[in-house]
């Protein structure tokens, strides 16, 4: 019995597909009127965005930390980090729960569309911008019919010097 994969609106044999090919799956969620993808295996939940406890002294953008079931989990809003204006919290507002290297982080963003699916092919190298987004953090540019997400390597955006939430991954 042949096993197909639905990516989009294609489906693809599994047994036609060359072994070397990596398909990665991306969560998308948005910042203002950007759409954004982190790898969806350093997703370990969403949730509802809730009241923080402020830590003094802490970066604008380390909105505080939550106690997530006896954890505390330090929770960046990454509106405030990508300098995209004031955040606003709503019923859409979600906190994404990462899993970094045995490390637990919360991220704030608008909301969170659903996970996407791309291969090789459609995954484009991200141009170089002068712009407070530094590139290092740029997976590339996912794109899939009509739509573009920012790629974003979350692990190396969490393990950054500015950031310090995770230990800087070899």
């Amino acid at each position: 019995m042949t096993q197909t994969v639905q990516v989009s609106n294609n489906t693809i044999n599994p047994e036609k597909v060359d072994t070397d090919i990596l398909v990665q799956e991306f969560l998308a969620f948005t910042l203002g009127q950007e759409e954004y993808g982190i790898d969806i295996l350093k997703v370990q939940e969403i949730r509802g965005y809730e009241a923080v406890t402020r830590i003094a002294n802490a970066p604008e953008f380390l909105k505080g930390v939550i106690n997530l079931r006896g954890i505390i989990v330090p929770i960046v809003d990454m509106r405030i980090k990508f300098n995209l204006g004031v955040p606003t919290y709503d019923q859409f507002t979600v906190v994404i729960i990462l899993n970094i290297e045995g490390r637990v982080v919360g991220m704030v963003v608008d909301s969170v569309s659903d996970v996407m699916t791309l291969l090789p092919e459609q995954v484009r190298p991200a141009p170089e911008m002068g712009t407070t987004f530094s590139g290092d953090f740029l997976i590339g540019l996912g794109t899939l019919e009509e739509r573009m997400l920012i790629l974003v390597d979350i692990v190396k955006l969490m393990s950054s010097a500015e950031m310090g939430l995770v230990d800087e991954v070899v």
